[in-house]
């Protein structure tokens, strides 16, 4: 039996369009978001204060060398701040370590006053904290970060979400509704609905090898559809 290649790929034309046309729908949604919509604002940029730049005292603070004894293996010891005060600040083996940088005593672990207090210092809005929670499993929105880290929600209708560092008090990521509907169009775009940051993942290729393969065939029927007109006429 003779195959009827005109009806074979114009039925593999159609039910590759209906597939692959979904697809193609959400890809053309989903770009159009992330196109629109800035990346300072997914970014959450405006929900936090800007860190000033504000000269140490430099008199009177424990030499560094004392930080180094109390910290070994450490890989960088340095100045900041932390509540207003001068803090030493040592990367060590197991993550960073904070000391009184008057004193070189070793800083305790950010209780949970603490953390609501720097919530309230860096963040740029006047919504009320909803909640604090050290959190020691990832939610789905901070897959890409290790914790613990403290979570700190805020009113609103963007429900702005600080993480913040147990150990030091910095800001670890920040959070909001239009970061997450961005999140779950780049899942609906990169078509990776686990982890979403797999841009190479297996339904992608099928997806866009199925899109190509609907061109070709569409591209196909228009060049025979030119021919049998001209057979027609002649």
């Amino acid at each position: 039996m003779a195959i009827r290649w005109p009806l074979l790929v114009r039925r593999t034309h159609k039910w590759l369009a209906l597939v692959v046309g979904v697809q193609a729908l959400l890809w053309t949604l989903t770009g159009f978001y992330m196109v629109v919509v800035h990346i300072d604002t997914i970014h959450g940029d405006h929900l936090v204060h800007a860190p000033a730049a504000r000269p140490f005292d430099l008199s009177g603070l424990a030499p560094p060398s004392k930080i180094v004894a109390a910290a070994p293996g450490a890989s960088e010891i340095r100045l900041q701040r932390f509540a207003e005060a001068p803090v030493w600040r040592a990367e060590t083996p197991d993550g960073p370590r904070l000391f009184d940088a008057r004193t070189g005593a070793p800083l305790p672990a950010l209780t949970e006053s603490q953390v609501r207090e720097q919530a309230r210092r860096i963040y740029t809005g006047d919504g009320q904290i909803v909640s604090v929670r050290l959190l020691t499993k990832a939610p789905q929105e901070m897959q890409s970060r290790k914790p613990p880290y403290w979570q700190v929600e805020f009113t609103g209708w963007n429900r702005p979400t600080l993480y913040l560092s147990p150990q030091t008090g910095e800001l670890v990521s920040r959070r909001h509704a239009l970061w997450r509907v961005f999140d779950f169009a780049w899942m609906l775009h990169i078509m990776d609905y686990d982890e979403r940051t797999d841009v190479n993942n297996p339904l992608l290729r099928v997806a866009t090898w199925s899109a190509f393969a609907m061109a070709l065939t569409g591209a196909w029927l228009l060049i025979w559809s030119f021919k049998r007109r001209k057979k027609k006429t002649a």
